[in-house]
């Protein structure tokens, strides 16, 4: 059975207490839907906010150790120091600052470079998931679809921060992993991203993450390819958050980390399907659902996101009586709690869902105050990644690729 880190990060979370919760900003980027809410203090406030978060996350999580011209994300709260996902959180991050860091471009080729270093064993064209602090690939060599969904689309923002005429052909590399994905990362029958190249046997090929049901990722994967293939697994993946909202979360609007019978009707995993006991509850997967789904719903005019991250918002704002430093580490779909303290992963997300709510500036005011406040943690890349790319949408320098 192959275990993604998610379960290491959510025990040395707890280990430590779990992180309290802060908020802050940053500059404008690509026009959002008419109506998208922002914070309510001035563009220099978010800009110094997401700068502080951006610089605090190069110094602790950046290295050159694996080789000369090379980057590499540390992820110091994982169960090895390299995770494909965070080297996909690096190429998107720094795309994203191209105007602010003049390094920006250096580093995004530099974890490109790491990456294909690291193919998987059973498809090239992707990522191997996970490194150890010597950056020899282990624990099978294979790939994570949320790692190489990542990547996919880091590279894809910066063919459109700097096109793809120079060293690196950033569209290029974005396609030739697109395909990739499409060949080894999504079960051609049911449309459903698979949870890695590895998991099309018969126990894991009807199942998936819904975290890496990311309509603004598939939108551009289907723009870069001119493959219809890829609005199919989008349009595939929002009539399956609908149908789970209504079966299983009609009063919350939270999803599971994992969905099981893709290939009939899907449902929440049962406890301990591939991570731990709550595999089937809104936990340290799905935390990023309200940031996935929220970005394309103010970034794409009819997107079906928004009224079911809409659903999240507002249940979250009412279940805490509007105060952030309520939120909890995980709940059930009916919206009990599961494990409590405060953790970034949980308390971000939440403020990219408040933009889509007309009714929710105050609420989304005092999220912003909540996440621009948190004291970043040296050992939390996880959280740390998290919140930088939440900044980047409450500052206004979100780019949709």
């Amino acid at each position: 059975m192959k275990k993604s880190f998610r379960a290491v990060v959510a025990t040395a979370a707890l280990a430590a207490g779990l992180l309290s919760v802060p908020t802050t900003a940053f500059a404008a980027g690509t026009p959002y839907v008419p109506g998208t809410l922002r914070p309510s203090v001035s563009q220099a406030t978010q800009d110094a906010a997401l700068q502080k978060y951006y610089d605090f996350w190069k110094q602790n999580f950046l290295t050159t150790k694996c080789g000369s011209g090379t980057y590499a994300v540390l992820s110091k709260d994982a169960d090895h120091s390299f995770v494909a996902e965070g080297e996909g959180y690096g190429m998107t991050i720094s795309a994203m600052m191209a105007d602010k860091d003049p390094q920006a471009r250096s580093i995004v080729d530099g974890i490109l470079k790491f990456v294909k270093a690291h193919p998987s064993v059973n498809n090239r064209d992707l990522h191997a998931a996970e490194q150890d602090s010597n950056c020899r690939s282990v624990n099978g060599s294979d790939s994570a679809t949320d790692g190489d969904l990542e990547i996919a689309y880091g590279l894809l923002i910066a063919d459109k921060k700097w096109g793809s005429a120079g060293t690196v052909n950033y569209k290029a590399e974005a396609v030739r992993i697109i395909n990739a994905i499409k060949a080894s990362e999504v079960n051609g029958s049911t449309k459903f991203t698979l949870l890695g190249d590895w998991g099309n046997d018969a126990e894991y090929r009807n199942s998936s993450r819904s975290s890496d049901w990311m309509p603004g990722h598939l939108r551009a994967f289907a723009k870069a390819t001119g493959d219809s293939f890829w609005d199919s697994v989008r349009t595939r993946s929002e009539t399956a958050v609908s149908q789970l909202q209504s079966s299983y979360a009609p009063n919350t609007g939270l999803l599971p980390d994992f969905v099981v019978s893709t290939n009939t009707t899907p449902k929440p995993a049962p406890a301990d399907f591939l991570e731990g006991p709550y595999d089937g509850k809104y936990s340290w997967n799905a935390c990023r659902d309200p940031w996935r789904l929220g970005a394309d719903a103010i970034s794409f005019s009819g997107s079906a996101a928004a009224a079911q991250v809409r659903k999240m918002n507002t249940w979250i704002k009412s279940a805490t009586g509007g105060d952030p430093a309520k939120i909890q580490s995980g709940y059930s779909l009916s919206g009990s709690r599961t494990e409590s303290g405060r953790h970034p992963c949980f308390t971000a997300p939440f403020a990219v869902a408040a933009m889509t709510d007309p009714g929710s500036q105050a609420w989304l005011d005092k999220l912003w105050t909540a996440v621009s406040s948190w004291s970043p943690d040296a050992t939390d890349y996880y959280g740390t990644g998290i919140t930088i790319q939440v900044l980047l949408i409450l500052s206004g320098n979100y780019v949709a690729a």
